[in-house]
């Protein structure tokens, strides 16, 4: 009885084996950590009739400083700023962004990035890359108050 349970068993997993390489899963990884500043108050869209979303913008900077290489050296001090759309889906998360998070703000964002099309209003065939917010760290209040 157990041997034929046992042979059983054995002869499906040779046989999910050699036969459907889907089962072998890779991992991967999709993470993405923004800290930076809000940019807009954020808005509660619920597109086609499903899940409500809560969007907002958010800027990161970089900053370098040019000049000829030399250690003690001075140059001018450069700066660009990159513009992120943060979109929280998550029902808890989602709604605490959309009450709390203000413009001007200092948030530590956490989650994964997301690629997508969508047509203008022109017609126009149109790329996002949008950041799908896992988790939003406040860290400040808007910087009047700093």
């Amino acid at each position: 009885m157990l041997r034929s349970s046992l042979t059983q068993v054995f002869r499906q997993v040779v046989r999910n084996w050699s036969t459907d390489t889907s089962l072998i899963l890779e991992r991967s990884i999709n993470r993405v950590q923004l800290l930076g500043r809000v940019g807009q108050d954020p808005v509660m869209r619920q597109p086609d009739g499903r899940n409500p979303v809560t969007i907002f913008s958010m800027a990161t900077n970089e900053m370098w400083r040019t000049g000829d290489g030399q250690a003690g050296s001075t140059g001018d001090v450069s700066q660009k700023t990159m513009w992120h759309r943060v979109s929280v889906f998550k029902p808890g998360l989602r709604d605490v962004a959309y009450q709390h998070v203000k413009r001007g703000a200092r948030v530590l964002v956490e989650g994964k990035l997301d690629y997508g099309e969508y047509v203008d209003k022109n017609q126009v065939r149109r790329q996002a890359t949008t950041i799908i917010a896992e988790s939003i760290v406040f860290l400040s209040d808007n910087r009047d108050k700093e």
